[in-house]
């Protein structure tokens, strides 16, 4: 029987680095949802409508009472983060004839089991209508359908960011489309007229994010698969844009700080360990973190649904 000693979950302090600095290119959620850092599991944090971005009289006399901002101005929201963990398994004869590293393999792989978790938890936000207000969203049916030759992806987006400007005093500035509907608009009519004088003549997600007026655009490629074993795209036909504070150099993002939304993760995740079981020979390597993904400021967002027939 294995000591009481090798029962304790230890972290590892390189495997925690090691999948700290790890990310997978197909996931995008992450910029829109960026992460900030809570000290506990659960609690408030401020929610922004267009009271966040108001100009309010700040100037003040000599000896005159400070300017009090009005109640409204400080409204929060409940959250409640949630733990996710993934274990990967290795044989002590996996580790001796292996010629990787199969310990921070297994860190990679538990991680990126943990990673797409996320990232179907951003789209699934980011992609329903309920989760914005009225004039934020638009579904397309028909000849505004991007696979219409006679819609107009360039009107509709710039209506889109128009929108959120109007609404929040500040343009948006991430585009997230799923893979499907930048196929759509690889090929459409209105986008090969505009970059038909380019020097590459093709149409990528560059030319796309110079002709949206967008600092920032990603397209949704990942896909998971279901219990039946059928792949499905994570971002389904449709095109979100957001307006999210630019990251700062070597300063935390923070949650007072006006945003679509925000991924608030436990502070110190995520982390690994390791833990042996079948008598030691079995390692198990597992990544642990502990976020919510929460939209804190709908205002700042606009969802295009249905770009595709």
């Amino acid at each position: 029987m294995a000591g009481r000693g090798s029962q304790l979950r230890v972290v590892d302090p390189v495997l925690t680095n090691l999948i700290r600095g790890y990310s997978n290119a197909e996931f995008v959620g992450i910029h829109i949802f960026p992460v900030v850092s809570v000290e506990k599991e659960a609690g408030k944090i401020p929610s922004f409508g267009k009271e966040a971005f108001r100009i309010y009289n700040t100037s003040r006399a000599m000896r005159a009472s400070s300017n009090k901002l009005p109640v409204e101005a400080r409204s929060s929201l409940d959250f409640a983060t949630t733990e996710h963990d993934a274990s990967y398994p290795i044989d002590y004869r996996e580790m001796q004839e292996d010629i990787i590293n199969t310990e921070q393999n297994g860190a990679y792989i538990a991680q990126n089991a943990i990673l797409i978790k996320h990232e179907k938890s951003c789209a699934d936000l980011a992609t329903t209508a309920a989760n914005f207000p009225v004039g934020n969203k638009v579904t397309l049916a028909g000849a505004t359908q991007f696979t219409h030759p006679d819609s107009d992806p360039l009107a509709i987006v710039a209506t889109a960011v128009e929108a959120v400007r109007a609404k929040i005093a500040k343009r948006p500035n991430v585009g997230i489309m799923g893979a499907s509907t930048f196929k759509a608009l690889q090929t459409h009519p209105k986008i090969l007229d505009r970059i038909k004088y380019t020097q590459t003549g093709l149409v990528t997600v560059e030319l796309l994010k110079s002709l949206f007026n967008l600092k920032e655009l990603y397209v949704g490629d990942a896909v998971y698969v279901d219990d039946a074993g059928v792949s499905h795209d994570i971002w389904p036909d449709s095109f979100v844009i957001a307006y999210v504070p630019e990251a700062k150099t070597d300063v935390d993002r923070s949650i007072y700080e006006p945003s679509f939304g925000y991924t608030l993760r436990k502070k110190g995740m995520p982390e690994a360990d390791k833990y042996e079981e079948d008598g030691g020979k079995v390692l198990n390597v597992r990544s642990t973190d502990n976020y919510i993904v929460k939209i804190v400021g709908s205002d700042a967002g606009y969802l295009i649904e249905d770009t595709n027939a």
